[in-house]
């Protein structure tokens, strides 16, 4: 789950971070009275979307009077935001943070991740911060170091100073560095996220470390932990469709194929996507429907790939432990039936009850095709497909 900047700030400001002082705003009265509240006279217009490049899509703006603060208000708020996270599609601006401005001296990159290779939290930190860090990480990628840290230990200070020199800081900046890491670490771990990227982290012209941007993302399996996480959560930013998923406790991601997939189990759902992908077409979504998915549950999912209108034919591949094939075929029969489907659906079915299941098909009276394996499945949906 992903959050908005200015909630991100928040978050962050409630252990002590160091972050400029802000307002979101809604409307463009609300942008101009949140920034008459602070102290200026230099100002940032910020555009809240869940993407990154915001500012190089024209999303943040730097002004230096109200009157300019209403201008940038006026045009950001409604404006499709188009960056290379958002696609070609781009997102409607729905709500802005207008921000104090900062004297900056340097910027300066800073994140954290679970590293789950090493099985620990990982800081990630470059003197090349900004809007350029992915070039940054292509081309001279030794700029950019990594340090980890002990589970068992917990943050120690040497972490920081380390974290400090590789940033190049010295005096009073070093020491809040050392804070700074500190905080970032208790806050990482207190409300179980899964990435906290500081970009850029700046060093004023007084000699002050400020998180001038913030991204947060959380682990979706620990949400039920931190009801105030949740409840930030912006739905409009999210695929209908994956909100909807998540009603049922669905794991779906929208993707751009024509051939709709519903798999149980995330490794059985990787494997079909690239086999689709073997025999020349793409996949339109990934959805794994879990171990122990109800009829109710298989029948919301079955919906949910047909709701996509790119989707031109239907792959089911399930292979039956926990989860029961014939529930599997009782759940397709009734969601076919109940949208009158007018794809064609390849259903591939193995495991615990797979006679039932198939009989269940069988006897439905749909235009069903049986595959015996994955290759035969993947096989005849892309040939059902391409000769539609």
């Amino acid at each position: 789950m992903n959050i908005h900047e200015y909630q991100a700030k928040a978050v962050l400001r409630g252990f002590g971070v160091p972050v400029p002082k802000g307002k979101p705003a809604f409307t463009v009265e609300e942008a101009v009275a949140a920034a008459k509240e602070l102290p200026g006279p230099v100002w940032v217009v910020k555009a809240q979307i869940h993407a990154g490049g915001r500012g190089k899509g024209g999303g943040v703006k730097v002004v230096k009077s109200i009157e300019d603060v209403r201008k940038e208000a006026e045009r950001m708020l409604g404006m499709t935001l188009v960056t290379h996270q958002t696609g070609p599609a781009g997102k409607e601006v729905k709500r802005l943070y207008i921000e104090d401005g900062s004297a900056i001296a340097r910027e300066l990159y800073l994140s954290a991740l679970v590293d789950r290779e090493s099985s620990r939290i990982s800081f990630i930190a470059s003197t090349e911060g900004g809007m350029d860090i992915e070039e940054v990480a292509h081309k001279t990628p030794e700029k950019i170091e990594t340090f980890q840290i002990e589970p068992a230990v917990g943050y120690s200070g040497y972490i920081g100073r380390n974290i400090a020199n590789a940033l190049k800081l010295t005096g009073e900046a070093a020491k809040q560095c050392g804070k700074l890491i500190e905080s970032l670490y208790g806050a990482f771990q207190a409300k179980d996220m899964s990435l906290l990227e500081i970009n850029p982290l700046v060093v004023t012209k007084d000699g002050n470390l400020i998180c001038l941007d913030a991204k947060m993302n959380f682990d979706d399996n620990a949400l039920f932990r931190h009801k105030d996480v949740v409840e930030l959560r912006d739905l409009a930013e999210e695929d209908p469709m994956e909100v909807e998923a998540s009603k049922y406790d669905l794991s779906y991601i929208k993707l751009d194929g024509e051939i709709g997939c519903m798999v149980n189990g995330a490794g059985l759902a990787m494997a079909t996507m690239d086999i689709i992908k073997l025999y020349g077409s793409e996949p339109a979504n990934f959805l794994d429907v879990g171990g122990g998915a109800s009829k109710e549950k298989v029948t919301a999912a079955f919906k949910i790939i047909v709701s996509d209108p790119n989707v031109k034919g239907i792959l089911v591949n399930i292979f039956g432990g926990i989860m029961k094939c014939d529930i599997i075929a009782d759940g397709i029969v009734a969601a076919a039936k109940e949208i009158s489907l007018s794809v064609p659906l390849v259903v591939r079915l193995e495991g615990t009850n797979v006679e039932k299941g198939k009989e269940i098909l069988a006897k439905s009276g749909l235009p069903i095709v049986s595959a015996d394996d994955l290759a035969d499945a993947a096989q005849k949906i892309v040939k059902e497909v391409k000769g539609a």
